[in-house]
């Protein structure tokens, strides 16, 4: 499963500016961190009132890498 793939389609359907979505994937193993960035006028629309949002997409991914025996952590820039 490409994890980099999934988190950048669903950033680029949340935020304004799609074409400024970049997702950076660090994989060691079974551990694989991705960070993404986004223009800096989408940022609230990625992290969400009280960070919901944020939370929703870093629990779709964890759910995703289980399915893999996989574990992805999400951090946000």
């Amino acid at each position: 499963m490409n994890f980099k793939e999934m988190l950048t389609n669903i950033a680029r359907a949340i935020v304004d500016e799609p074409d400024a979505v970049n997702v950076i994937e660090t994989v060691d193993g079974d551990d694989i961190e991705l960070v993404l960035t986004v223009a800096e006028s989408d940022t609230g629309m990625v992290i969400g009132r009280g960070g919901r949002i944020a939370k929703a997409i870093r629990q779709l991914m964890k759910a995703a890498a289980n399915t893999c025996g996989k574990h992805v952590t999400v951090e946000i820039k």
